[in-house]
């Protein structure tokens, strides 16, 4: 090279090699390319079922379920002051009183028929739980206008006494007393725990068959769930009442929720090592074919940092590549899972579709692990690389 000839930049000189080394082994690397995609692609789209599943099952629960729940330590009337407080409270934006109780259900025989019987967790509410409680506009009207006798069950549980509008069903309460309710409608919520096990009537007709005018507490309706527990303190800190928020109700189902997401994650993300390896195995076979090549370029004064930075760009351009071309293939799954959700059968899995939410924190860590994995799958081979002595090898 003249002098009048300006040598190289390193960076530039290193990403010259790397563009050459990668034009040569093109199927390989496409093959290395798509690991990584494949790897990307099933955990973008299996945390966005994840997402969606968890965030369905929780709406469902949650449409016949308060957010916040206020019991009284010992069964009391209403209470005017903590109503005057709720009221008061910006984050409330419903409540109702209730009484609860649990029995069994039966339907008697009838021709043609045979007899029904079940457990039911029994709520009586006022009015104001059609606006505490998310049902369908119908069922919701339904639940307000509940009348002395009547009785709205869940879909399920209808199903399994056999009881749907307009037949009369008998309760047995906790207390041993017995009464007859006519099924005014069912209720259908998506969550099939719920749907199978709790019933609404009036809060007087629970009253009367328990012989009482207190009530169990308040259920609230929040304008932001995730609030329910500092509600619930703050609610509670001058009042004889206990506040059990929705995430305490629902505290197991919670946690098996995210240790479901971690565990498919984990599974998964197995894949985009395997694929990492990949990278690692296409540029060790390089290091390999051009330890000559190497040892030439340390020859006429390649520094190690040259020689290592040259593998790490082409590890770093399959990985790019692997990374983009599977975020493209995972969002276009969880599209097209968006647009035809994937039907489950509700009574196993408790709600009836499987729908898709992406959130840009996974999509984020997701890149970013993936980077982090493919850079130091590039760094071994471009270390070893990097060891080449050209007097050994030259000799």
């Amino acid at each position: 090279m003249s002098a009048s000839t300006p040598s190289p930049r390193p960076a530039a000189f290193s990403w010259l090699l790397a563009r050459a080394h990668l034009a040569r082994r093109r199927t390989q690397n496409l093959l290395t390319v798509l690991g990584i995609a494949v790897g990307v692609m099933v955990l973008i789209a299996a945390l966005s079922l994840t997402n969606g599943f968890s965030g369905a099952l929780v709406d469902a629960t949650l449409r016949a379920s308060p957010h916040l729940s206020l019991n009284s330590f010992a069964a009391r009337p209403v209470s005017p002051e903590l109503e005057r407080l709720i009221r008061a409270d910006r984050r409330v934006e419903a409540f109702t009183p209730f009484l609860a109780d649990k029995g069994l259900l039966t339907r008697p025989a009838e021709q043609g028929r045979d007899a029904g019987v079940d457990f039911t967790t029994l709520f009586g509410v006022t009015p104001a739980a059609a606006q505490v409680l998310e049902l369908p506009p119908e069922q919701s009207r339904t639940l307000a206008a509940l009348g002395p006798g009547q009785v709205l069950l869940g879909a399920a549980l209808a199903r399994s006494v056999g009881a749907f509008t307009g037949d009369t069903v008998r309760l047995l309460n906790s207390q041993q007393r017995r009464t007859e309710l006519k099924v005014a409608g069912v209720f259908t919520t998506g969550n099939y725990l719920i749907d199978s096990a709790y019933a609404f009537t009036s809060l007087g007709t629970l009253q009367a068959l328990q012989q009482t005018g207190n009530v169990t507490g308040y259920q609230l309706r929040l304008r932001d769930p995730e609030q329910a527990r500092a509600a619930g303190l703050d609610l509670t800190r001058t009042q004889p009442y206990s506040a059990l928020p929705w995430q305490d109700i629902y505290g197991t189902l919670l946690d098996q929720l995210a240790l479901q997401k971690r565990v498919i994650a984990f599974v998964v993300f197995l894949i985009v090592i395997v694929a990492a390896f990949g990278i690692a195995n296409v540029l060790t076979l390089a290091v390999f074919e051009k330890t000559q090549e190497i040892a030439i370029l340390r020859a006429i004064g390649a520094t190690r940092s040259v020689i290592v930075r040259t593998f790490v760009i082409e590890g770093m351009v399959l990985g790019l590549a692997g990374l983009l071309l599977g975020n493209l293939l995972g969002l276009g799954i969880a599209a097209y899972f968006t647009v035809r959700p994937f039907q489950l059968p509700g009574d196993l899995y408790f709600i009836t579709a499987l729908p898709v939410q992406v959130r840009w924190q996974d999509l984020l860590w997701v890149n970013l692990v993936g980077l982090g994995t493919t850079l130091l799958a590039s760094l071994i081979p471009a270390r070893r690389a990097a060891g080449v002595e050209p007097a050994r090898i030259l000799r």
